[in-house]
């Protein structure tokens, strides 16, 4: 790095819309890589809402992230569950399945997944 970077999700890089209007990912591309701010809206599914996008049977995408609020319950595919909520940190390998559980939008930052998470080609 040359210096101080400074950025902000207001003024993302870019911004990918889920399917049905069930949230969206602002992603900031950083010198250390992108990073994105995710906020799924109560009754996302990965499984319905980004699957048609990826094109995958489950999320192919390796997260490392922070939960700022809300709360959203992650199904492996191996069948290891975990919920996953306002102020957790969570590393989740690829293979899995997410929805929301809380009745207000779950809002997470991630600095691993989102490169190409949820988008359209």
């Amino acid at each position: 790095m040359t210096g101080v970077e400074h950025k902000n999700f207001d003024k993302a890089d870019e911004t990918r819309l889920f399917e049905d209007g069930m949230g969206r990912l602002e992603l900031v591309n950083t010198e250390a890589g992108p990073v994105g701010l995710a906020t799924f809206e109560p009754g996302w599914r990965w499984s319905q809402h980004v699957k048609p996008i990826a094109g995958t049977e489950s999320c192919q995408a390796e997260h490392t992230g922070y939960c700022v609020s809300g709360r959203m319950h992650v199904r492996m595919d191996d069948g290891e569950e975990f919920d996953f909520g306002t102020g957790d940190y969570a590393h989740i390998p690829p293979g899995h399945d997410a929805w929301i559980t809380s009745d207000e939008p779950c809002v997470v930052v991630d600095w691993q997944g989102f490169a190409d998470y949820a988008k359209h080609v």
